[in-house]
């Protein structure tokens, strides 16, 4: 799956992407609002990632979001 699917169908994916980050608050997937760079950020500031783990990270989720 394309990240422009999963931009496009944010409240869909959410809650899928609080499952797998946890510690990303409804408020900090709101601001995110389907934003990969927004959910890198957020990641590297919550589970204190690099920037390229956090990248990998994000991918994985794209490309497990279409199973």
């Amino acid at each position: 799956m394309n990240w422009d699917t999963i931009e496009g169908n944010w409240k869909q994916y959410k809650g899928k992407a609080q499952q797998r980050w946890g510690k990303l608050t409804n408020d900090d997937l709101d601001v995110i609002d389907g934003r990969r760079q927004q959910l890198e950020g957020k990641i590297q500031a919550a589970y204190g990632k690099t920037r390229e783990e956090a990248q990998r990270d994000v991918e994985d989720f794209c490309r497990n979001c279409g199973s």
